[in-house]
């Protein structure tokens, strides 16, 4: 999931989030948040949610299968 990862860093630096704020929205920690942005590991499907979310954007975007 290249792309998602991609965007995901790509909207959270776009709202000004850090890593660590964005952990924390989702409850989750700090190290687990920055493997989805490596693309290690990848959100439940109740976190892609809450992602697209507070981005404001659909999962759809998120996942590159639209470009807005």
């Amino acid at each position: 999931m290249e792309i998602f990862r991609i965007r995901l860093k790509e909207m959270r630096l776009l709202l000004g989030f850090t890593q660590r704020e964005m952990a924390e929205k989702l409850h989750i920690s700090q190290p687990s948040y920055i493997r989805y942005e490596n693309g290690t590991a990848e959100p439940t499907l109740e976190n892609l949610s809450k992602i697209a979310e507070i981005f404001d954007v659909s999962t759809d975007y998120l996942l590159g299968r639209t470009e807005y």
